[in-house]
C-alpha cells in the first residue's frame, strides 16, 4: 500500500536533485552495474570454465545491460540538453545586460560550459562597473547637495542657481556646453544668460534674433524638447555662437503656465555617436520647466522688493520735504557720495549701495516727533536722545527686506565717529566701514552748506575747513578726495 507514495517521493527527490547527484546515480546505473555483471561472468568462467547460467538467461542479462546503458545515455543527454537550454536562456537574458559585441563573442563559443562561465564572468564585471558607477553617482550627489547648500546660504540673485542647474545638467548628460537663453521683453530675441563649459562674458549680452522658420522659433512655439542641428546658426555670421551651438543640440523650452520665457540647450560632445535619448529630452524639459518657475518667482520677488524700495524712498522724500531747511538734502548727499566713490574707483555695486543708502539714510526721522524734528534753535539733552534714535529706526524699517539688508550698515552708522563718540553704537576707527565714512563726510558737508534753524549756511571753503578740523571724527582721506572733486568742478569758493 505504501510502495506507490514511496516511489513518487523518490522520483520527486531525484527530479529536484542537483546535476552532480543525478550524474552520480546514472553513472552507477550505466557503468557500475554492467561492470558487476561482467565480473560475475569472469568469475564463473574462471571457476567452472563455463558460465553457470543458460544461454537464454545470459542473453537476457546482456540485453538488460545494453538497455541500462541506453537509458543512462538518454538520461544523461537530457541533463546536458537542460544545461544547453540554460546557456541559451542565459545568452538571451544577457542581451539586455551586456554590450552587443560581448554577446556576439560569447555566442561564437561552442562549449556551453565555457559560455556559462564567461557569461557569469561578464555579468560579475558588469555588476562591479555598476557598483563603481553608483559610488561615483553618490559622490556626485554629495557634491551637488553641497553646491546647493552653498548656493542657498550665499545666493544674492537667481543667477547663482541658474549656474548650478546648468552645470549639474551638463555634467549629468555628459554634454560639452550648456546654455540658458532668455527671451527679451519684446519676444524678438533670445539673450544668452548663463553658460557652462565655455567661456562667456555675461556683460556682452550676446543674442539670437528670432525669425519665421527659425528652429528656435519653432521650439518656442511648439513648447516641446527636440534634438536639432546647430548648423542653421551659421546664417548669423557670428563666430562666437559656434562655441555654444554648433553640432547637435538638445533644446528644451522654459515653460510655465503655458508661457515661454526662454530655451535651455545642451551641445553634444564630439565623437558622441548617439543623439540625446527620449529620456534625456524628458528630463531636461522637466528641469527647464522648474527653472521657468524659479525665474518667474524671482521676477515677482524683485517686483515686490522694487515696490517696497520705491515706497520707502517716497517716505524718505516725504521726511525730507517736511523740513524747509533740509529739503533736497538726500539727493545732494547721494550726489556727493557718488562723486567721491567714482573718484576712488569703486565698482558699480558699491556705487549703487552708496546712492541708495544716501537716499534712505535719514528715513528713520519719520519716527521723530515734528516738535523735535522742526525745532528752531538747539535741541535739549532729552530731545537729542530722541533725535539720535533715527539711525536705528531707519535700519529697522529696511532690515526685513532681504535685497536692502546691505544698506543697514550705512543707515545705522552714518553718525559714527572715528574716536568712538558717535552714535548709536560708538564704533571706532576700522570698525567703521569705508562706505560709511564716505556717506558720513557727504552728509556733514551738505549739512554745513545749507541753512539750519540755529545757523546760516557755510561757504564751500568754510565747510571744507571745518571738515579738515574734524580729524578725530571723519576720515581725512575722504575729505581730501571730496576737495579734489569740488576743485575739479570749480565749485570751491
Amino acid at each position: 500500500m505504501q510502495k506507490g507514495p514511496k516511489k513518487m517521493i523518490f522520483l520527486a527527490s531525484f527530479e529536484d536533485a542537483s546535476i552532480l547527484r543525478k550524474f552520480t546515480i546514472l553513472f552507477l546505473i550505466t557503468s557500475i552495474v554492467p561492470m558487476v555483471l561482467l565480473y560475475y561472468i569472469y568469475v564463473e568462467i574462471t571457476k567452472h570454465g563455463k558460465i553457470g547460467i543458460s544461454n537464454t538467461s545470459f542473453t537476457e542479462v546482456i540485453v538488460l545491460m545494453v538497455l541500462g546503458v541506453f537509458i543512462g545515455f538518454i538520461t544523461i543527454r537530457s541533463l546536458l540538453v537542460k544545461v544547453i537550454d540554460i546557456s541559451k536562456q542565459n545568452s538571451k537574458a544577457l542581451e539586455n545586460l551586456l554590450s552587443p559585441e560581448t554577446v556576439k563573442e560569447l555566442n561564437q563559443e561552442e562549449n556551453e560550459i565555457v559560455v556559462l562561465s564567461r557569461s557569469f564572468s561578464a555579468v560579475t564585471q558588469r555588476l562591479e562597473e555598476n557598483v563603481r558607477s553608483l559610488e561615483l553617482t553618490k559622490k556626485t550627489l554629495h557634491s551637488i547637495m553641497s553646491k546647493v547648500g552653498h548656493g542657498i546660504s550665499n545666493m544674492e540673485n537667481i543667477n547663482s542657481f541658474l549656474e548650478l542647474i546648468l552645470e549639474t545638467l551638463t555634467n549629468a548628460l555628459n554634454a560639452k556646453v550648456g546654455t540658458l537663453l532668455l527671451l527679451n521683453d519684446k519676444k524678438t530675441e533670445l539673450i544668452i544668460n548663463t553658460v557652462h563649459g565655455a567661456g562667456y562674458d555675461a556683460q556682452k549680452k550676446i543674442s539670437l534674433k528670432l525669425f519665421d522658420g527659425s528652429p528656435l522659433t519653432k521650439v518656442l512655439s511648439d513648447k516641446k524638447p527636440v534634438n536639432l542641428s546647430g548648423i542653421f546658426l551659421q546664417k548669423s555670421n557670428d563666430p562666437q555662437l559656434n562655441v555654444f551651438f554648433d553640432g547637435t543640440l538638445l533644446c528644451a523650452p522654459l515653460v510655465y503656465h503655458d508661457k515661454v520665457s526662454g530655451i535651455m540647450t545642451l551641445k553634444k560632445r564630439e565623437g558622441q555617436k548617439e543623439d540625446f535619448s527620449a529620456e534625456d529630452l524628458e528630463m531636461v524639459f522637466n528641469l527647464a520647466s522648474q527653472t521657468a518657475v524659479a525665474l518667474e518667482n524671482s521676477k515677482l520677488n524683485r517686483d515686490i522688493e522694487k515696490t517696497y524700495f520705491e515706497t520707502i524712498s517716497a517716505l524718505a522724500l516725504a521726511v525730507d520735504a517736511k523740513d524747509n531747511y533740509s529739503h533736497g538734502h538726500l539727493d545732494r548727499v547721494a550726489s556727493h557720495a557718488l562723486m567721491i566713490g567714482k573718484r576712488l574707483g569703486l565698482d558699480e555695486a558699491d556705487l549703487n549701495t552708496l546712492r541708495d543708502a544716501a537716499r534712505l539714510h535719514d528715513l528713520g526721522k519719520i519716527g521723530i516727533p515734528d516738535d523735535v524734528l522742526k525745532k528752531e534753535g538747539k535741541l535739549t539733552d532729552e530731545e537729542w536722545i530722541i533725535m539720535r534714535r533715527h539711525p536705528e529706526i531707519g535700519e529697522s524699517i529696511i532690515k526685513p527686506v532681504r535685497s536692502l539688508q546691505h544698506l543697514c550698515d550705512l543707515i545705522r552708522h552714518h553718525h559714527e565717529k572715528l574716536d568712538g563718540t558717535g552714535y548709536p553704537d560708538g564704533l571706532k576707527g576700522e570698525e567703521i566701514s569705508p562706505l560709511v565714512r564716505i556717506l558720513s563726510v557727504s552728509d556733514i558737508y551738505d549739512a554745513l552748506t545749507t541753512d539750519r534753524p540755529y545757523r546760516p549756511r557755510k561757504s564751500k571753503h568754510e565747510a571744507m575747513n571745518i571738515l579738515r578740523s574734524m580729524k578725530d571724527h571723519v576720515d581725512q582721506d575722504i575729505v581730501d578726495v571730496l576737495s579734489e572733486c569740488l576743485e575739479s568742478e570749480n565749485n570751491l569758493t
